[in-house]
């Protein structure tokens, strides 16, 4: 069975039809689970291959940012403020201004009190060492008691601790049905991560269909990496039946999140009217926002636009800063390698110091 395309970092391919017009094509990988989110590169999901890397179980359950924002933060539960309860809202606001003692503190009288939100925010606080030193047994107990009580965000947080096997035994089974129990309660990164052990077919039988049904209702629910990986799913027909316009508007949703690598496909298919009307000049615009962002396929694919002139006016200096600054992220390109030894020694000279000066300022 043909599993989907998802992937965060991948080979691109780039073709030059008869018409020597450029297409850009997008990545093709297989996907595989792994239990837990590493922590930043930056953008770094820790080094895998360029063939096959993927989308892992994200730990942060929440929709609520963090106030001092990590790129992708280890093991970490945002609960979302309640809406009914003033003195559970001050612990919430402490907690987003950083006040991280003053949470544990007003928490830790709540959680006495029997609040669920106060005992996963005291979970959070002790799995990621806020105003607190870190001890994941601490957070499992008080997640735990949060589950107990029906709090789908401690059900979702518990269960990344029992995949990983922090703050206690390494427990899949446990994990498995606490992640089910959160999904089932409208918590999208359950769904996600559930649709992903479907889909990996280790802890899981694999399920694509299943797979599809869990990363829909996480897509639903405004969750941009399941947007992004629902769309390979309706590119390819894996679980669901093929539409690439269907595709394209979840990448293009995802991509409205600032999802990195839905807005390179995204931007893919804009340059060659798949799925959604042409428009390279919106589809460069996207690559620039992905190469800025860190993507090396976009800066790959940017550099070829520039060096060669379509959808945005040639730029030669510009286009081999560009693949220089890819080639340091490991997306190296023979060809365009070759056509640098070609430019001209002052443009070439200039290429290489404004590709030095963007990788200084990062």
């Amino acid at each position: 069975m043909k599993l989907p395309c998802i992937t965060m970092l991948a080979t691109l391919l780039l073709t030059r039809p008869a018409t020597a017009q450029l297409q850009i094509a997008p990545p093709a990988t297989i996907p595989s689970v792994a239990p837990e989110k590493q922590k930043p590169k930056p953008h770094a999901l820790t080094k895998k291959k360029e063939a096959a890397p993927a989308p892992k179980p994200s730990p942060s359950p929440s929709a609520s940012p963090k106030p001092s924002p990590s790129p992708k933060p280890a093991a970490t539960v945002i609960p979302a403020p309640p809406t009914d309860n003033s003195n559970a809202d001050l612990v919430f606001g402490a907690y987003q201004r950083g006040q991280y003692k003053t949470a544990f503190d007003l928490a830790t009288a709540r959680a006495q009190a029997g609040d669920p939100k106060a005992m996963t925010m005291l979970g959070e606080l002790y799995s990621n060492a806020m105003g607190i030193r870190r001890d994941y047994a601490k957070a499992a107990e008080w997640y735990k008691r949060a589950a107990d009580a029906g709090d789908r965000e401690a059900m979702f947080a518990l269960a990344m601790l029992r995949i990983s096997g922090r703050g206690g035994s390494l427990d899949k089974s446990e994990a498995v049905k606490l992640m089910a129990s959160a999904a089932k309660l409208g918590e999208p990164k359950a769904a996600y991560n559930l649709a992903l052990l479907y889909l990996d077919g280790q802890t899981l039988p694999q399920d694509v269909r299943r797979s599809a049904e869990l990363l829909r209702q996480a897509a639903d629910a405004g969750l941009p990496e399941a947007q992004y990986a629902l769309a390979t799913f309706y590119k390819e027909g894996t679980g669901v039946p093929k539409d690439p316009e269907r595709a394209v508007r979840l990448l293009q949703a995802a991509s409205l999140a600032d999802n990195v690598d839905a807005e390179v496909e995204y931007a893919i298919a804009m340059f060659n009217g798949t799925g959604t009307p042409k428009n390279q000049p919106a589809a460069v615009a996207l690559l620039r926002k992905a190469s800025r962002q860190g993507s090396a396929i976009a800066q790959n694919r940017l550099a070829w636009v520039l060096i060669n002139g379509v959808g945005a006016p040639v730029d030669k200096v510009e286009g081999f800063k560009w693949h220089l600054v890819a080639k340091t992220s490991g997306k190296g390109d023979p060809e365009l390698d070759k056509q640098l030894s070609d430019l001209p020694a002052e443009d070439r000279a200039k290429a290489e110091a404004a590709a030095k000066k963007w990788l200084g300022a990062k």
